[in-house]
């Protein structure tokens, strides 16, 4: 149960990312540096999710 929960919170913090990486995006100077951060932490939490998926 606790590792179902933690997937879901997982993903909710992946959708975030996903969001400020969409945000970032639309803004006409957008930062790269900001950029490459949000989608690094977003790849750590997919690998996170994808980690515990399979040891459970």
């Amino acid at each position: 149960m606790a590792v179902e929960a933690r997937i879901r919170q997982l993903g909710s913090r992946h959708q975030s990312l996903e969001q400020a990486i969409h945000d970032e995006m639309k803004r006409p100077a957008s930062d790269d540096i900001r950029l490459k951060d949000l989608k690094r932490k977003k790849l750590k939490l997919k690998e996170e999710m994808e980690s515990l998926r399979a040891s459970h």
